[in-house]
């Protein structure tokens, strides 16, 4: 991996990084796609509608269907998929935790039960790598131990001493990898820990700082704190992290979110929202969120959104949209995602070239100015 600062403006950053498959601009939204697939788009769409350089897949799920010797034997993710752009693969402990009837994490990894047949598993921070390994992502994410928020000082601790520990085993594991031959074009990331309390935070931060990882993450937000409690968690955090290497906010969020963590120095950003609110019939705009499935654009002539040039806006009214969703036609799905994603990417891009005018503080007011 090569990372390179293009500009800064105050806290925000306007960076470049060039892994194996792709050259990627930040500030960066990764669509995810779970099971090597971002839902209802294909490969054709990341790269001809959307021109994603960069996408998520999972671990977990990846491990448990179809297998990781199935994808490595079709190729690896980019031969699998015939994406052949960059994947970034998380680890799949937050899935081992949260989809699993049984899930309980002790000093040397997590068990848990597969969510499709019951089956025990059991990830460690070398297996997860190795998994990684035969999926052939770009970034791979280390295991760590997520907890539910609010927690106590007592369990704020566990996590971040269970974190480091499991970031010393998986960094000097790769590395060990990397001299005899395997994952050589694949980079890692760290998850800092540490809830919204700053004292874990620092503690979290500066012991996996020192190690020798590719980039660093922050992780454990967005999970039912309030907005500011997050940013400000964020910006506590930001400031304690190497600034000559990536800053990945995981899990977050609304366009809101992305505007205000990169005013805060993150360059890296993934979430379900734009996907998952699509399905639901909620679409970002320009001007805030629009209820498609509302009666009120039942006989409206315009696009979503009049100042989005997607593939959707281009082609399709807002009285389409609506008629496709209440018919539950899946074409909706399709024109619905592409539309979100649109929105999202575009406007990373758009702050990334705020940063790099040096007018990103104009761009921030002028977002909040025409959101109803």
């Amino acid at each position: 991996m090569v990372f390179t600062i293009d500009a800064t403006d105050e806290s925000a950053r306007a960076c470049t990084l060039k892994t194996a498959h792709s050259v990627i601009q930040t500030p960066v939204f990764m669509p995810v796609g779970t099971t090597a697939a971002v839902k209802a788009l294909d490969t054709a769409d990341l790269l001809e509608h959307l021109d994603t350089k960069i996408i998520l897949a999972n671990t977990y799920h990846l491990y448990l269907r179809p297998g990781a010797e199935t994808v490595e034997s079709m190729g690896k993710l980019h031969g699998f998929t015939g994406y052949d752009r960059s994947f970034l693969t998380d680890s799949g402990g937050f899935q081992a935790f949260s989809l699993s009837d049984i899930s309980r994490a002790d000093d040397e990894g997590i068990l848990f039960r597969s969510h499709i047949d019951g089956s025990k598993h059991y990830f460690t921070p070398s297996k997860v790598l190795d998994i990684q390994y035969s999926l052939g992502s770009d970034i791979m994410m280390i295991l760590d131990d997520l907890i539910a928020l609010p927690a106590t000082k007592q369990r704020l601790a566990v996590s971040v001493e269970r974190t480091t520990r499991w970031a010393k085993e998986s960094i000097t594991y790769h590395r060990f990898k990397q001299k005899n031959g395997t994952g050589e074009d694949q980079n890692i990331f760290a998850i800092i820990q540490g809830g919204t309390d700053t004292e874990f935070r620092k503690i979290s931060a500066s012991s996996l700082c020192e190690m020798d990882f590719d980039g660093f993450a922050i992780g454990g937000l967005s999970v039912g704190e309030e907005n500011t409690l997050m940013y400000d968690t964020v910006e506590f955090t930001t400031a304690l992290m190497p600034a000559e290497k990536p800053r990945y906010l995981m899990g977050v969020g609304t366009p809101e979110d992305l505007v205000e963590n990169i005013a805060r120095g993150v360059d890296m950003f993934d979430c379900v929202m734009p996907t998952r609110n699509a399905r639901n019939g909620t679409l970002f705009t320009t001007f805030g969120k629009v209820n498609i499935k509302s009666a009120r654009y039942k006989n409206d002539p315009d696009p979503v959104d009049p100042e989005c040039g997607c593939y959707t806006c281009r082609r399709y009214s807002r009285a389409y949209l609506c008629h496709l969703y209440r018919a539950k036609e899946l074409t909706y799905f399709r024109l619905a995602s592409l539309h979100n994603l649109h929105y999202y990417l575009s406007l990373v891009k758009e702050a990334r070239e705020a940063i790099m005018a040096g007018r990103f503080s104009q761009f921030k007011r002028e977002f909040y100015r025409k959101r109803v």
